[in-house]
């Protein structure tokens, strides 16, 4: 591929950290996304609530959705994307929680922050 073919594609690389204030409303929230999921079959449904209900992060996980993030940007097209969610322990005041970190680019080359 010749430098022109690659470079139409960009990788964006997003980490937050969110503070769930209200697991039940997470919860519920999921829930009421997986119920108005039509096309969505029985089994994955069942399999779906059992994991939202049971665990915070895959309820966020359900509803946080990448191409939601993209879909009304001009002039791009979302070609493939992954995400997954965790619980984690997190101090905004440790060293060890630089966003800038592990992105090896200067400030001054088009981040936010």
């Amino acid at each position: 591929m010749s430098t022109e073919e690659t470079s139409r594609f960009v990788r964006l690389r997003v980490e937050l950290v969110l503070e769930v204030e209200d697991e039940g409303e997470l919860t519920k929230a999921a829930l009421r996304r997986l119920a108005a999921d039509h096309d969505l079959p029985q089994e994955e449904r069942n399999q779906a609530e059992e994991a939202v209900t049971e665990d915070t992060a895959e309820a966020l996980a359900y509803l946080v959705d990448p191409f939601d993030l993209v879909s009304e940007v001009p002039g791009v097209e979302l070609q493939q994307a992954s995400w997954s969610s965790e619980r984690i322990e997190y101090d905004p005041d440790s060293p060890d929680w630089d966003l800038d970190e592990d992105d090896g680019a200067d400030d001054d080359e088009g981040g936010i922050g």
